[in-house]
């Protein structure tokens, strides 16, 4: 099957990369987040590409957001697009109404940022989550906790799975309390307990039959992150060759000697075995087919694969690569936050087999 970007999606990448040369990240800021850089996407249009045509938008969808998601992966760059586009406004569009989607949509393009509690205690991408939302006159009342929830303290609405279906809840609403956790990249992730949160019952991401789906999110995520990651180790594999193509010893350039070749060429296999395993995931799930297999190889490759290819390409650069003025350090830091997010290779491994035993 032939996955070759289109001529809309080729044009949604080269803008990317344009608007990433002109807006560079310094690799020392370790906030996790360039808002000159996130400003500069929402005046360049690139937020609203999905937004619907009567909000303002350019009412295209998953096909064309990944490309996005993927340059941005490729230049690490430090914004919230995967959490506001991946895990938020996707997600919006398949699930939301037509007035929860006006509600919710228009503000994204102006740069609001949305995010998703994608975690539990112990538990990534729960598909029976613990935390309960239970119908109260026109509200539903929120309880349970979330981990790993990126960008919460600025975001605009997070989206929560519950065993009601998805719910957006305000950062700030009653009941919300929000407790930052560390991650290797430094980019902003909280805790997100939910305690008796009043949420009003417009506000339930029912989907298309009524009853809620987290499923879909779930599957919008992961497709999103899959995109991300085949972005991050292209761009952190071509940051290493061009190193061993310039850095010489005993005269030579260090591509040249026989095991640093073998080893890049090892990282190139795993780079381009990704880059298939996100396409052929992302044109699953855009196009509605069954994807749930495909989503979990690319889940386990994401936690178990990526880190390791980083650690090689690590090795690779030297002391450069512990430099914090030089980006590989953020390649691998979002490379190891990505794979925790994902639920780490022993569960994702875990999970594969589980389908594999039940064909």
């Amino acid at each position: 099957m032939d996955f070759s970007l289109d001529q809309t999606q080729e044009t949604v990448a080269e803008i990317v990369v344009g608007l990433l040369a002109r807006e560079p990240s310094d690799p020392a800021d370790t906030s996790g987040f360039n808002s000159a850089l996130w400003e500069a996407m929402a005046k360049a249009d690139l937020l609203s590409l999905a937004v619907p045509e009567r909000l303002g938008g350019a009412g295209l969808g998953l096909p064309e957001v990944l490309p996005l998601l993927t340059e941005i992966g490729r230049g690490a760059a430090p914004v919230p697009a995967l959490a506001t586009l991946g895990f938020g406004l996707l997600p919006i569009l398949a699930l939301g109404s037509d007035e929860q989607q006006d509600a919710l949509l228009a503000e994204v393009a102006t740069g609001r940022i949305l995010t998703a509690g994608l975690s539990e205690p112990g538990s990534a991408f729960p598909a029976a989550p613990s935390t309960t939302a239970v119908a109260d006159g026109g509200d539903v009342l929120v309880n349970g906790l979330k981990v790993a929830v990126p960008f919460a303290d600025v975001a605009y609405r997070i989206l929560v799975p519950t065993d009601a279906g998805v719910v957006l809840v305000a950062p700030d609403a009653p009941g919300v309390t929000l407790a930052k956790i560390s991650s290797s990249s430094g980019s902003p992730e909280f805790s997100v307990r939910l305690d008796g949160v009043r949420v009003p019952a417009a506000e339930v991401l029912a989907g298309p039959d009524g009853t809620g789906d987290n499923a879909t999110l779930y599957r919008i995520a992961q497709a999103a992150i899959g995109a991300y990651s085949d972005g991050l180790l292209a761009g952190a594999t071509t940051l290493t060759a061009e190193h061993l193509r310039t850095r010489e010893q005993f005269g030579k350039p260090l591509a040249t000697f026989q095991a640093v070749a073998q080893q890049i060429a090892d990282v190139y296999v795993t780079s381009r075995t990704l880059h298939v395993s996100a396409l052929a995931s992302g044109w699953r799930v855009s196009e509605g087919l069954d994807a749930e297999d495909d989503l979990e190889v690319l889940s386990y490759w994401i936690a178990a694969e990526v880190p390791a290819a980083m650690r090689t390409l690590h090795h690779l650069h030297g002391g450069l690569g512990v430099d914090v003025t030089y980006p590989m350090h953020r390649y691998f830091s979002i490379a190891k936050d990505l794979a925790r997010l994902v639920g780490g290779a022993s569960s994702r491994l875990d999970l594969v087999g589980a389908r594999c035993s039940s064909i």
